[in-house]
C-alpha cells in the first residue's frame, strides 16, 4: 500500500495502548479543541444552522474502533503512518435563530467510551442535530462502522473492517484486509491499488445503487461483480465465466484473493486505471 499523508482532510500501528490506557482515554469523551465549522448549510431555509467541530486524539483501541453516527451522519477514515487515532467530529444543529441553534449543539455530547457515538436531546419538528466524522487511524486498524442517512468513506486502511448505511454511498480506496460492508440506497466506488489484495478478501453490496470499480493494470485477484437490474460495461478484455451483460467472474492476471462488489438495483462500471 502506497504511504499516506497524515491529514488532509482525515490517517503500521507503532505500538498497542494498555487497556487500561483506553479506557481511562476513552472516558475523557470530547475535552479536545473545539471551533465553529463555517461550512455548514441549513436544510430548511426557515431554519437557522450552527456547526463546529471537536477534534480528539485517542489511543488505538485493542478491539476493532466501533463508529456509529447514526441517525444522520456519515463517516470518513483514512489511515496513515500514525499511533494514534484523530477524531474530528463535526456537530451541526438547526433550530429557529442562531442562538438556539447554537444552544442546540452545546447540547450535543460526542461519546469516546467504547463506541464512537453522539448523545444529545431529542430532535423535534422545529429543530434538530446530526453528527459526522472524520478519523485518522494506523494504517493496519480493524473498523466497525455504522450509519443511516449517511455516507462511509475509507482510505489508506487495511484490516478486519465491517461497514453498513442506509441511504449513503460507499467509497472505498487503497484497501486490503478482511471488508465487509454494504448499504441499502447509495453507490459503490471502488479504487483497488497496487498489484493485488492484499489480505483475504472483498465483499460489499448495495441494493440500489451503480457500482464503479476501478482496477490497476496488471492487478491481480478473481473478480466478482454482479446486476439483477441494471446493465454491465468491462472497459478492458476478460475471459468470462457466466453472463457478461448481467454477471463477471474471472481471475484477473494470475488470479487470486476474492474481490466482489454486486448491486441488485444498478449498472456495473469496471474499467482500468
Amino acid at each position: 500500500m502506497r504511504s499516506r499523508l497524515p491529514y488532509p482532510p482525515l490517517a503500521v500501528i507503532l505500538a498497542l495502548m494498555a487497556s487500561a490506557s483506553v479506557a481511562a482515554a476513552a472516558a475523557l469523551h470530547f475535552h479536545g479543541a473545539e471551533r465553529q465549522d463555517s461550512s455548514c448549510e441549513s436544510h430548511d431555509d426557515r431554519r437557522s444552522t450552527h456547526c463546529e467541530v471537536r477534534e480528539l486524539l485517542l489511543p488505538v483501541p485493542a478491539e476493532p474502533l466501533r463508529v456509529d453516527a447514526r441517525p444522520n451522519g456519515g463517516i470518513r477514515v483514512e489511515g496513515g503512518s500514525r499511533g494514534d487515532v484523530r477524531v474530528r467530529a463535526k456537530v451541526a444543529a438547526s433550530a429557529e435563530t442562531d442562538e438556539a441553534a447554537r444552544a442546540l449543539a452545546a447540547e450535543v455530547r460526542v461519546v469516546t467510551s467504547g463506541t464512537i457515538h453522539a448523545e444529545g436531546p431529542t430532535s423535534g419538528r422545529d429543530r434538530s442535530w446530526w453528527v459526522s466524522y472524520e478519523i485518522e487511524v494506523p494504517s493496519q486498524a480493524n473498523l466497525s462502522l455504522e450509519s443511516t442517512n449517511g455516507g462511509i468513506s475509507i482510505d489508506g486502511v487495511s484490516g478486519d473492517i465491517q461497514f453498513k448505511t442506509t441511504n449513503g454511498g460507499i467509497h472505498l480506496s487503497d484497501m486490503g484486509g478482511r471488508v465487509r460492508g454494504r448499504t441499502t440506497n447509495g453507490g459503490l466506488d471502488i479504487h483497488l491499488d497496487g498489484t493485488g489484495w492484499e489480505g483475504e478478501s472483498l465483499d460489499v453490496q448495495t441494493n440500489n445503487g451503480g457500482v464503479n470499480l476501478a482496477v490497476p493494470a496488471g492487478y491481480n485477484a478473481h473478480l466478482e461483480t454482479a446486476t439483477v437490474n441494471g446493465g454491465m460495461r468491462v472497459d478492458f478484455p476478460v475471459t468470462v465465466q457466466g453472463r457478461l451483460d448481467r454477471q463477471l467472474s474471472v481471475d484477473l492476471g494470475h488470479g487470486g484473493p476474492t474481490v466482489r462488489a454486486v448491486t441488485t438495483n444498478g449498472g456495473v462500471v469496471v474499467r482500468k486505471r
